[in-house]
């Protein structure tokens, strides 16, 4: 069991981050007996346990006790390190004054950013930053683009579970794994332009127009497309009047079964705007013109009623739902009335959002938003790879989106190749592999037809996770089984203080659903601070567990 110290303001993030790390944990009572204490506030000077983490970017009166010198006080970002191991740091930071090796450096400096040290019979770490505050900071604000690549807040996890590894305490875990599986894969896609034939001379026919005419050139000599993609976009340029006329068929119009064909019945999640020519409120002000949909949900009710069928799931693709309570409900029920769903989910239109939209979508009824993400580039704006609740909401949850199409090869974005493409997302294929959680594709409807014909990448994309054993999932689905895990708890074992057992979730879920798994870290030699492997540690299926504790439920 660890006892948790936090200042007032950061309890609801510590509440989250153990959401995350579901581990035994409890604040911090005096009197009780702990294994480990983490202090992100001022050390009790009474406080006993096995190993004490104390984390804070200033000097602390524990520093002043353990004769601990502090270095530089730095109050930008830093990157530091753990062997070849980068973590972003968004706040505060000091260095030590110590020797030896360093559990964490500073990357530029190499100066001391975390170290171990024994005092009498107990151990302690000392961490130059605040936890708390990072971890509010990636759920809030999130990563600026640079450093979109790294996972960091799985990354806070694994540095913390070391630790305590490290110092010779088990550690149980319930991971963010489903039974039987490695990770969770969401294929999801935004739909945009279903309709060629809806767009006379506007931004989206010209740019069409542009990249099959002109932009041609470029992309061929830029490994961006192939000689056969070339040829393909010049005859549907010359259907394109045909189109319009009603005499050729609409290539966007059938994006749902290009789908089916590249996903071979693996599930998928659409999310549809639900009005036509509606620009929405901007960030700073109207949003531009050529936000408005060219479509309403009500044109592809079709469509919609064919996915339901085939076991895919539509949700909402927002346009004022990020910011207007009324407006929320009205796009969520334009939608709910065409998929006949009790539940829906929620992506913004250009990925809009701010500070007050997870509670504006809580308040209009949405079970969860995947709008956390990059339209600019790839990886992990929360710096992690599950689903999360974010301040404010009451049941809302938060399903990042790490992967967008258009921010891969667009020139004003990435503008990558299909191997450079490749290339920058294997690293986030290993993270869904190390850390388990959910990897969310965004691939948008038109994408596998002209101009665009980025099938190919696509396809080995799904190659690539299926090699890797993931469940793949509706994004509704994937949200739900965190939800399950969420409703699993670690509670105080009778008549053992310290001590903790699991009360299982309770079965209110209609869904079918993979189980939970425990995990049981073995503790390593006192001092010996390495990654745990798969040899460390064992599972069990949650189902398997005593069930001396009765299930709980979560709203």
């Amino acid at each position: 069991m660890i006892g948790v110290i936090a200042n007032g303001a950061d309890q609801e993030v510590a509440r989250e981050f153990f959401e995350l790390f579901k581990t035994p944990w409890e604040f911090y009572r005096p009197g009780q007996p702990y294994e480990v204490v983490l202090c992100a506030a001022e050390v009790p000077i009474e406080v006993a346990a096995k190993l004490v983490l104390v984390y804070s970017g200033r000097k602390t009166r524990f520093d002043d006790e353990q004769n601990i010198f502090i270095g530089h006080q730095i109050c930008e970002f830093r990157i530091l390190a753990y062997k070849d191991t980068q973590l972003p740091i968004y706040g505060s930071t000091v260095s030590f004054h110590r020797e030896g090796t360093a559990l964490l450096a500073h990357h530029e400096s190499g100066e001391c950013a975390a170290f171990f040290g024994q005092v009498g019979g107990s151990a302690f770490v000392r961490i130059g930053y605040d936890l708390f505050a990072e971890i509010r900071a990636l759920l809030t604000t999130g990563q600026p683009p640079a450093q979109a690549h790294i996972p960091t807040l799985e990354l806070h996890i694994a540095l913390l579970r070391l630790w305590i590894l490290g110092c010779g305490i088990p550690v149980e875990e319930i991971p963010p794994v489903p039974e039987g599986y490695r990770f969770i894969a969401c294929l999801t896609h935004d739909v945009d332009h279903p309709f060629l034939r809806k767009h006379k001379w506007d931004h989206t026919s010209i740019g069409f127009l542009f990249r099959t005419v002109v932009l041609w050139f470029w992309d061929l000599i830029g490994g961006r497309t192939t000689l056969q993609n070339v040829v393909t976009n010049w005859v549907a340029t010359l259907k394109l009047p045909f189109i319009h006329l009603g005499l050729a068929k609409d290539f966007w119009s059938d994006f749902d079964e290009r789908y089916a064909a590249a996903e071979q019945g693996l599930p998928s999640t659409f999310f549809v705007i639900p009005f036509e020519g509606r620009k929405g409120i901007g960030i700073e002000g109207a949003a531009p013109k050529r936000r408005a949909a060219g479509y309403g949900a009500r044109d592809v009710a079709g469509i919609i009623r064919r996915l339901r069928n085939t076991g895919h799931e539509v949700c909402l693709h927002g346009i004022d739902a990020w910011c207007d309570p009324e407006k929320a409900r009205e796009e969520i029920e334009e939608i709910l009335r065409l998929t006949g769903t009790a539940e829906i989910g929620v992506r913004m239109h250009w990925l809009y959002q701010n500070g007050q939209t997870a509670s504006v979508l809580d308040q209009a009824g949405a079970d969860y938003d995947s709008t956390a993400g990059y339209g600019v580039t790839v990886g992990y704006r929360a710096g992690s790879t599950q689903a999360f609740k974010p301040f404010g909401a009451d049941r809302l949850l938060e399903l990042p989106m790490h992967a967008m199409d258009t921010a891969l090869f667009y020139l004003s974005y990435l503008g990558l190749n299909h191997r450079e493409a490749m290339e920058r997302l294997a690293p986030m294929f290993e993270s869904a592999t190390r850390f388990g959680g959910c990897m969310t594709i965004n691939w948008h409807d038109r994408s596998l037809a002209p101009e665009r014909l980025w099938g190919r990448s696509y396809g080995e994309i799904l190659a690539e996770l299926r090699k890797r054993d993931p469940w793949f999932a509706t994004a509704g689905d994937a949200v739900a089984w965190f939800r399950k895990r969420r409703g699993a708890r670690f509670v105080t074992a009778a008549g053992e203080p310290g001590k903790a057992q699991v009360a299982r979730p309770g079965a209110d879920c209609a869904r079918e659903l993979p189980g939970l798994r425990l995990r049981t870290y073995q503790p390593r030699t006192i001092g010996e601070f390495e990654w745990p492997s798969v040899e460390d540690y064992i599972d069990q299926p949650l189902e398997e567990v005593g069930a001396g504790v009765p299930a709980l439920r979560e709203r």
